[in-house]
């Protein structure tokens, strides 16, 4: 058994979608960002960078519960254990871990800095922080359209973690106000995706985990944000 500490993010969405394809048994426990539950002294025992997801397996190597943090680890660390997910031929494997750690380094950050100074930052003076993060997440939609333009899935001709890492993020265009018109390889992609079954499971749980995001109390998006007195500049 897996336990999966969680809320709704495309970070988390990433190893709901994992566990689900591997059907591997997991518990999800979530954790209301919106409301410091990361910050639980229980939570931080489990991730002391007190973000979500993590997860413990209860069967991890040697037989003997094992913790992992960072989505991109948990996704490399199921594939490792279960054998799937990742091609075993080493030139196919490194091509998927590339695309892999494009996602984490990349579209993951970039994205959710444009979020974050599109939705949530003062308005008045992050003109160059909006147009700095819109300028790099388009580029990086460009980037994922022209590979899969001569590749069926990003990691190349198989689906890998380095899909199940970047279609949380690409599908996220309304949030992100990207339009896909522009990049048909993407759409035509995400559609293809959107149609998995582990993937549809996925979202309907997605959907019915709830948090108190809208009605957030100042105080937790001060700390959840490090802004205020939790700024540590």
């Amino acid at each position: 058994m897996i336990d999966l500490y969680a809320l709704t993010s495309p970070n988390v969405q990433k190893v709901f979608i994992a566990l689900e394809e591997l059907e591997l048994p997991y518990k999800t426990h979530v954790v209301d960002v919106w409301k410091g539950d990361q910050f639980t002294p229980e939570f931080t025992k489990v991730n002391p960078n007190q973000k979500v997801p993590a997860i413990v397996d209860h069967e991890g190597p040697g037989g003997r519960p094992y913790t992992v943090i960072e989505s991109g680890a948990i996704l490399l660390y199921l594939a490792e254990k279960t054998k799937k997910l990742l091609p075993s031929d080493p030139a196919k494997r490194f091509d998927a871990i590339q695309w892999l750690f494009v996602q984490h380094a990349g579209v993951g950050p970039m994205s959710g800095q444009l979020v974050h100074f599109s939705k949530f930052a003062p308005r008045d003076g992050n003109d160059y922080a909006n147009s700095r993060y819109r300028t790099e997440v388009n580029r990086l939609f460009d980037l994922y359209d022209a590979r899969l333009s001569g590749h069926a899935y990003v990691g190349g001709d198989e689906y890998t973690i380095a899909d199940i890492a970047a279609f949380p993020w690409l599908r996220n265009v309304d949030l992100l106000a990207i339009d896909l018109g522009k990049r048909p390889h993407v759409k035509k992609w995400v559609e293809k995706l959107s149609e998995r079954p582990a993937v549809k499971r996925t979202l309907e749980k997605i959907a019915t985990i709830k948090s108190v995001r809208d009605n957030a109390a100042d105080e937790a998006k001060d700390r959840l944000f490090g802004r205020g007195k939790y700024a540590r500049a």
